[in-house]
């Protein structure tokens, strides 16, 4: 969840280390997004999975069922674990802001520090209170319990918020001046909250936090059920987090295409980019699939006039197309075009899945029994996790070749290190050690004894 809890510390080392030419930019990039890779899904579950512990305590207390008691338990040695990987992939992060990125840090520090410093002080609110909870179960009363995991939702949505209003900045920056290279006039308020490209991300990015990770849980008591593991504590632990994801994702294609409008309007190049359009023009296509050459879309299938009535709500709509940039000003444009189709096609899918649980819900009030239904729903998590990337792949790559949306350039922000790639060498090998731990970790806590009487 942490993603500047040591910007502080950060900060002066970038101040240190001036622009200079860079032979590693595509390295530094690269290894920027491993980090957000690793990182961006346990934000997720820092969104939405302290909610869904919440709500199994709220149940067991209301029903008196002490099944609902020990799920809501063992959930929260899952979130304390996650939370503990997120301190270090956060903490990684953080680091990365200064020492590959120090002209931006340095130089829009007093602009965005602020939405950082409140990020910071969330995350160890956060910390506090998971640690109360978790330790609290057998020590404080059931409603005292219940009431302490409330700061843990608050602080996960208000320090991710900042982060992402970071983030909606640098695709639509203000709140300062630049004059002669330095920032003046700086309003770090206006800059994070009086923007209106902020409300689109968050709501987006929320929305596929709480798909992640209902699925995801989801998807592992479903993979249960086809090893033959089908007792009450499975039907009971899946109902929560399918329902929350099984509304989420219908709800994502109506905030998408909310999105998609406002990058019509305030990123057209990108808009042109992910839709592979050479030439402004009137009643532009929409093409799916197929692969951007030589100024067309080759292999897709064309939908007459939809980018224009998708984009803008008229067929007839001026669309920019990649023309109306210089070619260095252009995004990298298959790359945002597939990443976005795989994003698209991926919510559809899950979209569809959500609508289906949702009539057999309401329809039979239980959950179909098939198997390809189960094996549908451990598809549906590592899915909805490629989603995600993609669709901050489309966010970051469609901004560039801008840091900061046409005012700082990528290649003006990066170190002038060289030893770039032998970090990012090593942060794989970090990488892939945290995540044999946490692989290591969840299956001893899945393996843990239900222990349901006792907990009753």
């Amino acid at each position: 969840m942490v993603v500047a809890a040591q910007l502080l510390t950060a900060l002066p080392i970038a101040q240190a280390l001036g622009p200079v030419e860079q032979d590693h930019l595509l390295a530094a990039r690269q290894m920027q997004a491993l980090s957000f890779s690793v990182h961006i899904p346990l934000v997720c579950f820092g969104i939405a999975f302290p909610a869904m512990v919440l709500i199994m305590e709220w149940l067991g207390q209301r029903t008196g069922d002490p099944v609902y008691r020990t799920i809501a338990r063992r959930w929260s040695r899952i979130m304390i674990a996650l939370f503990a990987v997120g301190v270090i992939t956060g903490t990684v992060l953080s680091f990365e802001m200064g020492v590959l990125w120090p002209n931006f840090t340095a130089t829009f520090g007093s602009v965005f520090g602020l939405g950082f410093a409140i990020e910071g002080f969330s995350f160890f609110l956060e910390a506090i209170f998971i640690g109360i909870y978790v330790y609290g179960w057998d020590k404080l009363s059931p409603r005292l319990h219940l009431l302490s995991g409330i700061p843990i939702v608050i602080t996960g949505f208000t320090g991710s918020w900042m982060v992402i209003a970071v983030n909606a900045w640098m695709n639509h920056p203000g709140g300062f001046a630049l004059r002669g290279g330095r920032v003046v006039d700086v309003h770090p308020w206006r800059a994070l909250f009086d923007n209106s490209y902020l409300w689109h991300e968050l709501v987006h990015m929320y929305i596929a936090g709480y798909m992640v990770t209902g699925f995801a849980v989801a998807g592992a008591y479903a993979v249960a059920r086809l090893r033959g593991r089908w007792g009450r504590y499975e039907r009971t632990a899946m109902v929560v987090p399918l329902t929350i994801a099984a509304l989420a994702a219908p709800a994502q294609v109506l905030v998408g295409d909310w999105a998609g409008r406002e990058v019509a309007k305030e990123q057209p190049a990108k808009l042109a980019a992910l839709e592979g359009l050479p030439r402004t023009e009137r009643g532009a296509s929409l093409h799916v699939l197929g692969w951007y050459h030589d100024g067309k879309v080759k292999f897709g299938i064309g939908v007459p006039k939809a980018l224009s009535l998708l984009a803008f709500h008229d067929p007839n709509a001026r669309v920019q197309g990649l023309d109306a940039v210089p070619p260095a000003d252009r995004p990298p444009v298959n790359v945002v075009r597939v990443a976005f189709q795989t994003m698209v096609g991926i919510g559809t899918l899950l979209a569809a899945l959500g609508v289906f649980v949702l009539v057999a819900r309401f329809r039979r009030r239980s959950l179909p029994e098939a198997r390809w239904f189960f094996a549908a729903l451990a598809a549906a998590g590592p899915l909805a996790y490629v989603a995600l990337i993609c669709g901050w792949v489309t966010t970051e790559v469609g901004r560039q070749p801008w840091v900061v949306y046409h005012v700082m350039r990528t290649n003006a922000a990066v170190t002038g290190a060289g030893g770039v790639p032998v970090g990012y060498a090593g942060l794989w090998v970090v990488y892939i050690a945290v995540g044999v731990a946490v692989v290591w970790i969840l299956r001893r806590l899945a393996a843990a004894p239900l222990e349901i009487a006792q907990e009753a």
